[in-house]
Parts: C-alpha cells; structure tokens; sequence
C-alpha cells in the first residue's frame, strides 16, 4: 500500500495535543474587532479545542498525527 498523504493546508493550521484532541486557532478575529464585545474578544484568545464531529473531519486530512 502506498503511504497517505497528508493535506498541507491542515497541517499549517491544526495540531494535535498529546491525549489527540485537536488544536486550533480560534475563529472570527481576523478584522472588525470594532463590532465585537470586549467579551468576545477575551474568550477567543490563544487557541481551543475542536468539537468531536469537526475534529473527525481533520483527523482524515492528517492520518499519521495521532
């Protein structure tokens, strides 16, 4: 069999942690920050954790990162 290839564009913007969740920078804070509130902006900072259907989806695109 030949080896599986992983997606470029997933391996720039996810990461696995050591237990395999899946890391991901946080959505929504690239431009209008002006009609965000203070509390949004606080809560999406760093990075968070995908949920389980969407970290399915990435786990398909980087199959040797487990």
């Amino acid at each position: 069999m030949p080896k599986m290839k992983t997606k470029s564009s997933a391996k720039k913007r996810f990461s696995m942690t050591a237990t395999g969740k899946v890391k991901a920078g946080q959505a929504g804070k690239r431009h209008g920050m002006i009609k965000r509130t203070k509390k949004f902006i606080r809560d999406a900072r760093g990075t968070t954790v995908l949920t389980d259907p969407d970290a399915r989806i990435v786990k398909k695109y980087m199959p040797y990162d487990r």
